[in-house]
């Protein structure tokens, strides 16, 4: 709680009223075209999922990170085209809302207040950036930006959006944050996630992931014991991946090509580690099961600090919006 932000996110309305403010100039296509859109409704059979809602969806994550300005955002492989979804919303939002009235006139006064030396790197890399398309130039003109203290937070988005010679900069792009283990296999074999559920949950019961481990689907072309197997083609080596060192992956790697081990000996050290980390995730989670009053305060703390930034923004959306519109 010391390092991040921790709310619920229905106890903050702005949530909800920029998710549709947004969902307003969300093109139906660009949400049909969400591959997580059509996996889902093809696995799901069992749940309707011909809904508004369900279409919406990446539009209220959308909201969820452009509401506090994020500028990257820590997903998994698979959600990386909601972040690029998002990136094209904000885009939009911007073309739409952030053309003010006499917007070139107020962003060459924005650049008149800075010095005579950050003027004039200003001006050759937003240049080299518009007409040359040089990316790095864009990155340093940024870091120029966040440099100057003196600059109204006004004035300073109006220079962002100068730079791509676009309008004021209301809303920010977010990257995608991929770590070494952006993408993992479920325990079935698809990819791993809580409408399959398929995951393993940081404070899951032991005996349902040991178990859940040993039946997972392994290579294919491992019929019997005897037949030697790719490890490259079994997703019980994407955990090994994660969970087991170099020693451990070499002994896999000759075992299973060489039918030396079978497929439980192989799953063995990833359950062992995998129920290692589950014991340290559970220790850590002690103080705040056994002192509720303490989970309550971080949560009202988390939610009064979210609040705070996400009325900020909407505040900023709230005037663009209705001078534009």
């Amino acid at each position: 709680p010391e390092m991040s932000t921790i709310f619920i996110q229905s106890r903050i309305l702005e949530h909800s009223e920029l998710f549709l403010l947004l969902s307003m100039i969300s093109p139906l296509g660009w949400l049909e075209r969400v591959p997580s859109f059509k996996d889902q409704q093809e696995h799901l059979n069992d749940r309707d999922l011909s809904t508004f809602g369900f279409l919406g969806y990446p539009v209220l994550q959308s909201a969820d990170i452009l509401i506090y300005k994020a500028t990257v955002v820590p997903v998994g492989e698979d959600q990386v085209p909601h972040v690029e979804l998002t990136r094209e919303i904000a885009r939009r939002f911007n073309h739409i809302f952030g053309r003010e009235p006499g917007y070139e006139e107020k962003a060459k006064l924005a650049i008149k207040k800075l010095g005579r030396q950050q003027r004039r790197r200003y001006i050759e890399l937003r240049t080299a950036y518009t007409e040359r398309g040089d990316e790095t130039a864009m990155q340093r003109a940024v870091t120029l930006l966040e440099g100057q203290s003196h600059l109204s937070i006004a004035d300073r988005e109006r220079l962002l959006g100068y730079l791509e010679g676009a309008g004021r900069k209301i809303l920010p792009e977010p990257e995608a944050l991929l770590t070494k283990a952006s993408k993992m296999p479920g325990l079935d074999g698809r990819k791993m996630s809580k409408s399959y559920n398929n995951a393993i949950f940081l404070r899951d019961d032991k005996d349902r992931v040991a178990k859940a481990i040993k039946t997972m689907p392994t290579d294919s072309a491992r019929v019997r014991k005897t037949d030697p197997g790719t490890p490259e083609k079994c997703p019980v080596w994407d955990y090994h991946q994660i969970y087991s060192d170099e020693n451990t992956k070499e002994w896999v790697q000759n075992g299973c090509t060489t039918a030396a081990i079978g497929c439980l000996q192989c799953k063995q050290p990833v359950i062992d580690n995998i129920l290692e980390e589950l014991d340290t995730h559970a220790e850590k989670a002690k103080p705040y099961i056994e002192d509720p009053l303490y989970l309550k305060d971080v949560i009202t703390n988390g939610c009064e600090k979210a609040r705070t930034v996400a009325e900020q923004t909407m505040n900023e959306v709230r005037r663009f919006v209705g001078s534009g519109g």
